[in-house]
């Protein structure tokens, strides 16, 4: 069995981290909106900041829980999620602000509520 509170840690890590992209992306209408002025690209690379560290907290949860938490919820897919920070971090030149646009827009405030906190209670 993992570090139920370990875990627990990492999974508001996720949480915070998600949270501050919602926040983040408040004031943002459009891809253009991150690459037309500064304060835009700003706001991406802060974004961007934060979807590597939802990526790494559940690489870090799936090396604790023996890859046996997330595969509770299949209907997430983590592995995007986990992928998108390889990405990030790897080619953050090559990052299309369209990309990181549809990730806050369309995957971030659905996912968010299926973080999987109440299963270590």
């Amino acid at each position: 069995m993992h570090d139920k509170k370990l875990a627990l840690e990492i999974l508001l890590q996720i949480e915070t981290a998600a949270q501050k992209v919602v926040q983040r992306f408040e004031v943002i209408d459009s891809p253009d909106d991150f690459t037309d002025i500064a304060a835009g690209m700003e706001k991406m690379d802060a974004i961007c900041m934060m979807l590597i560290v939802i990526g790494e907290s559940l690489k870090n949860l799936d090396k604790i829980s023996g890859q046996k938490l997330l595969s509770r919820y299949p209907d997430v897919d983590w592995k995007k999620a986990k992928g998108m920070r390889d990405i990030i971090t790897h080619h953050y030149a090559d990052i299309h602000a369209e990309t990181v646009f549809f990730t806050c827009e369309r995957k971030i405030p659905v996912e968010l509520p299926r973080i999987p906190l109440c299963s270590l209670h």
